[in-house]
């Protein structure tokens, strides 16, 4: 390929992070949450590396399921946003997947089909998140009415609002609502994202759901856990020109950063159509030949520029870490006011993944 724009796939972090993350709960079962293209890292890839330590995958819409079925994964496969129709209810007997149920309306759905031809289910408990899911107080209701469509394979899962934050108290009260509302039922429990399983051992269940972390994004907002997580990408590109500016010339749209000195400036062949945050501000950190380059001038749909004017003998073709090994993720996200799960996401298709095995 001519452009040198790749999103580096490391499958040695993916494994490395999963396993991390399990052996913090070993009375649970892990699974690996691949929706959203594998948090843009590939699903198919993501579900083939880890096929062999996730025994089951959790993705958000039944369309992904069938993506990697259509790959070969035979695994099953949880979706978690359940049916949006009728339809997804024998598509997701057809395909082995398991449908978390959030709404009486998705139940009605799943017994209309033919008894032996229904998927098997979740059920979802909303505890203090208010997105989806039955209320505390109707949850035994529902599933005693509903009781024909349970099965073995039948959890009860929640979701925390600031599993993140082992300064909030939000997530204990989350997991003593749901727990109590549904302790009257005996059967399994998913209570943990990764966040929630590094931060909250009292929420590590039947089941834990294993998403960012997996990828070596951040699972707290104080670092305190004595895990070593990897970045799973690295995004890269490549110098397409470098151009000496004098003091008080300006770079790229809206002449937002000026030369307060005579500079060198390089431009990198990446920009907001491949996923690089356009509102990425001036000193945005890059690295090149091992030392860090910054961000100058606005981000464009197709390129960026950086000032490399402290760098020796750099050159035309020189390889740009945009994020990955050497430039946290989790850095370039404060730099550009998200999250480290906005940008991976984003990486669009014009970018190529390419696995690394060692």
């Amino acid at each position: 390929m001519s452009r040198q724009t790749q999103a580096i796939i490391h499958a040695d972090a993916l494994l490395h992070n999963f396993k991390q993350l399990a052996a913090i709960a070993p009375q649970s079962h892990s699974m690996a949450v691949v929706k959203a293209d594998a948090y843009g890292h590939g699903a198919v890839n993501v579900a083939r590396i880890l096929q062999h330590v996730s025994t089951r995958f959790a993705v958000a819409i039944i369309e992904e399921a069938i993506a990697l079925r259509d790959a070969g994964i035979t695994a099953p496969i949880v979706v978690l946003e359940g049916a949006h129709q009728a339809k997804e209810c024998q598509m997701a007997y057809q395909h082995n997947c398991i449908l978390v149920m959030h709404c009486e309306q998705q139940l009605l759905w799943l017994q209309a089909c033919a008894e032996d031809k229904r998927p098997h289910i979740w059920l979802k408990v909303d505890s203090g998140m208010h997105r989806l899911g039955f209320g505390l107080n109707e949850i035994t209701d529902i599933a005693l009415r509903y009781k024909s469509l349970l099965s073995d394979e039948t959890v009860i899962a929640t979701h925390f609002a600031c599993a993140d934050d082992d300064d909030s108290n939000f997530t204990e009260q989350q997991r003593q609502r749901f727990e109590h509302s549904v302790a009257a039922l005996g059967l399994p429990l998913s209570l943990a994202n990764s966040p929630a399983t590094v931060n909250w051992p009292n929420t590590r269940a039947h089941w834990n759901r294993l998403g960012v972390g997996v990828y070596g994004g951040s699972v707290s907002t104080h670092s305190t856990h004595n895990l070593a997580l990897l970045p799973a990408m690295s995004l890269r590109s490549s110098i397409l020109a470098l151009r000496e500016v004098a003091a008080g010339e300006g770079v790229g749209y809206g002449q937002t950063w000026v030369a307060t000195k005579p500079s060198l400036i390089a431009t990198v062949g990446i920009g907001y159509a491949d996923g690089y945050p356009r509102h990425c501000p001036n000193g945005t950190p890059v690295l090149v030949r091992g030392q860090r380059a910054s961000l100058v001038g606005r981000v464009s749909m197709d390129m960026i520029t950086i000032d490399v004017t402290h760098i020796p003998q750099v050159k035309m073709g020189d390889t740009v870490e945009l994020w990955g090994e050497h430039i946290a993720i989790g850095e370039v996200a404060q730099w550009a006011g998200t999250i480290d799960y906005e940008l991976m996401t984003r990486v669009s298709q014009r970018v190529p993944r390419i696995v690394k095995y060692v």
